[in-house]
């Protein structure tokens, strides 16, 4: 096909063929075209209201679940420096190393502490300062915790099957 392949016409836009700007739209026309019109402009008010809403009780959901957990870890932080502690006891007769369980538990219970009442913006703000202050320790830190994920995918996974059965295969399902 020579020559041009569009039409010569430019592309109409339907907003300004409406009824609205029609010369030949009687009044009522062009009052339902406006009803129309508020109706939708309504509709999205509506649903960006109800959009934000359910960003709202989403963002209280994930902080309150935030703060369970948070709640939760520093209760299993308590927990460790008391088990610390109860270890300690037995050693009454080594005070220096019964010295080292004391102070590990009241490290750890300072710890729990710490977290029962920070917020996670807190934590968040913590790890950023410290991430501009080190920051080949976090990309250190981030390529070994890297390296150990890879090893723990790799070692869970499934072996491959043995040719003449094997006393694995009694457990698997």
């Amino acid at each position: 096909m020579a020559g041009n392949e569009f039409p010569q016409d430019p592309l109409k836009d339907p907003l300004k063929d409406s009824l609205h700007d029609r010369p030949d739209a009687t009044a009522g026309e062009r009052a339902q075209w406006r009803a129309l019109q508020g109706d939708v402009e309504g509709l999205a008010d509506e649903a960006a209201e109800r959009g934000r809403g359910l960003i709202d009780a989403a963002r209280l959901q994930a902080q309150d679940y935030v703060e369970r957990r948070k709640s939760d870890a520093a209760q299993s932080v308590h927990d460790l420096a008391q088990t610390i502690r109860n270890s300690g006891r037995d050693l009454g007769d080594k005070p220096h190393v019964r010295a080292f369980f004391d102070s590990a538990a009241d490290g750890l219970e300072q710890l729990g502490s710490s977290i029962e009442r920070r917020s996670l913006g807190d934590f968040y703000g913590e790890a950023e300062a410290f991430a501009r202050r080190a920051p080949v320790a976090v990309a250190v830190g981030t390529f070994v915790a890297g390296l150990i994920a890879a090893r723990f995918i790799k070692s869970s996974s499934l072996p491959p099957e043995a040719p003449d059965g094997d006393a694995r295969d009694s457990f698997r399902a």
